[in-house]
């Protein structure tokens, strides 16, 4: 069975690995943030462990690291590293003679993904555990990731030194913006613990008719893509909406289908997604790392298919999720 925490220590060896193409480079914020980002991966349990026998100092070490990146992360700029003529030229012509085959790695991450969750799900009741329960999805991700590596590798005839300076060139690019979905996704469970959740229930109680399922339906859709393009992540809303709305009133009261309210409320919670410069991984870097004229150029192009897929959305929900 593989255990979750193998793949935490690939990620932060490959952390390791970009830090130290950084060193050599001599980009020395850079070195710092990597270097730190590395260690929970590394040593999270042996954290966790040492915590739990009543020793702190290594989890407050890691908290005094995370204010660290903070203030590293001021330092950094989102951006391609500069290449000479050469590499330009040679990376073009690459990209010419392999053509739409180019696709084909980032293509099959979610279709190995799938095809490893549904592997390791059937096969269970056969007694053969691939991953542990408590984190299949994640683990699936992770060695489709790893594969797909490979994948890459064959397809572009490279070797696998060039796969990892290349992986952590791309890293370098993004930086800092790599970390906004997890840490939006703890900002929402941050906001729901502190009572977020029943503020804005007293709110809807007291703004809408909380007896019309449709008009507390339409509060939730509107309220998930409000949240999203406030907080940049659908994850970091659904926990506060779920808590405020979803749960008190269309489940509680309206007895709406929690699976698919769910599934279809984080769906629309993604419409503010596209709309947000604060998911700045999705709409801010690529805009830096294609040049185009303006930041907000991908957000633009995205608004007709997040209003669209909006309306599509709570469409659904009012079919689907009362019956």
């Amino acid at each position: 069975m593989l255990r979750l925490e193998y793949l935490y220590w690939l990620v932060g060896a490959f952390l390791l690995a970009t830090a130290w193409f950084n060193l050599r480079a001599r980009r020395w914020p850079l070195v710092g943030f990597w270097t730190l980002l590395a260690l929970p991966f590394l040593f999270g349990d042996a954290m966790l462990a040492a915590e739990k026998e009543g020793v702190r100092w290594p989890v407050q070490a890691m908290g005094m690291a995370v204010i660290a990146l903070g203030l590293m992360a001021t330092r950094i700029r989102l951006g391609s590293h500069p290449e000479s003529r050469t590499d330009t030229e040679r990376r073009t012509q690459s990209a010419e003679h392999l053509g739409n085959r180019l696709f084909t790695p980032a293509l099959g991450i979610p279709a190995l993904t799938l095809l490893l969750f549904l592997a390791g799900t059937w096969l269970k009741p056969l007694g053969i555990n691939l991953f542990e329960d408590k984190a299949i999805t994640l683990s699936s991700l992770g060695v489709a990731s790893v594969l797909t590596l490979f994948m890459a590798i064959r397809t572009t005839r490279s070797s696998f030194p060039v796969g990892v300076r290349e992986g952590s060139r791309l890293l370098d690019s993004i930086s800092w913006a790599v970390l906004l979905p997890m840490l939006l996704a703890t900002l929402g469970a941050v906001f729901t613990a502190t009572g977020v959740g029943d503020a804005i229930a007293m709110l809807t109680t007291q703004a809408i008719p909380v007896d019309n399922r449709m008009i507390v339906l339409l509060a939730f859709a509107f309220g998930m893509v409000v949240f999203t393009v406030i907080m940049g992540n659908a994850f970091a809303a659904f926990p506060v909406m779920m808590a405020g709305i979803g749960l008190p009133l269309l489940i509680g009261q309206h007895h709406a289908h929690p699976a698919q309210l769910g599934a279809l409320g984080m769906l629309t919670g993604y419409c503010g997604t596209l709309l947000t410069p604060m998911a700045a991984n999705f709409n801010i870097v690529p805009a830096v790392l294609l040049e185009l004229r303006s930041q907000y150029a991908v957000i633009v192009s995205q608004i007709p298919t997040a209003l669209g897929l909006l309306v599509v959305n709570i469409v659904l929900m009012a079919l689907l999720v009362f019956r």
